[in-house]
């Protein structure tokens, strides 16, 4: 997605314009389906997560903070959490025990305040939508490229030369 859809979603979002919802659904659904089916593995459940994701997405929408997180970020977590949650609900109802682990997405969140992760952030924030997700999950939330893979429901091979391809186009930025 290009930066500039990006900051005209974040900008309706901020007036609880409806049009962001649209734009968002149309940009971001497939992805955050992906997100939620990995967790569910059940579609009927995915389906009722994905939207009461975007229901949440909107109700939330005065919240959202462009200097805080990525856009896809936000989302992604609101999509997890939603997901997670309609699961143990599902299987609480069902008598079944459940065992999600918690991975350490945000563990970076120290190395924000360093520079070089600021400016890298703003250079990879250039790139196309594709390559931006895959760099942001291996980068900036630690995943590992089979996680990334797994939770951006990407093929590994995929997640690779997406990195691979995005690397390359950091590289002409910072060579310039």
């Amino acid at each position: 997605m290009s930066h500039n859809l990006e900051k005209e979603i974040t900008d309706l979002l901020e007036k609880g314009d409806q049009r962001a919802l649209n734009l968002l659904y149309e940009n971001y659904s497939s992805t955050l389906y992906g997100v939620i089916f990995k967790i569910t593995k059940d579609d009927a459940l995915a389906q009722d997560a994905l939207q009461e994701s975007f229901i949440k997405i909107w109700k939330n929408s005065k919240k959202y903070d462009s200097k805080k997180a990525k856009l896809f970020t936000w989302l992604y977590r609101i999509a997890r959490n939603t997901a997670i949650d309609k699961l143990r609900s599902f299987n609480n109802r069902n008598g079944k025990e459940i065992q999600i682990e918690d991975s350490n997405v945000y563990r970076i969140a120290t190395a924000e305040l360093n520079q070089d992760v600021i400016d890298l952030k703003k250079h990879v924030a250039t790139l196309d939508q594709k390559y931006q997700i895959v760099l942001d999950a291996l980068f900036f939330e630690g995943m590992t490229q089979q996680e990334a893979s797994e939770e951006l429901n990407i093929p590994l091979g995929t997640i690779k030369s997406r990195l691979k391809i995005g690397l390359r186009e950091l590289k002409k930025v910072y060579d310039e």
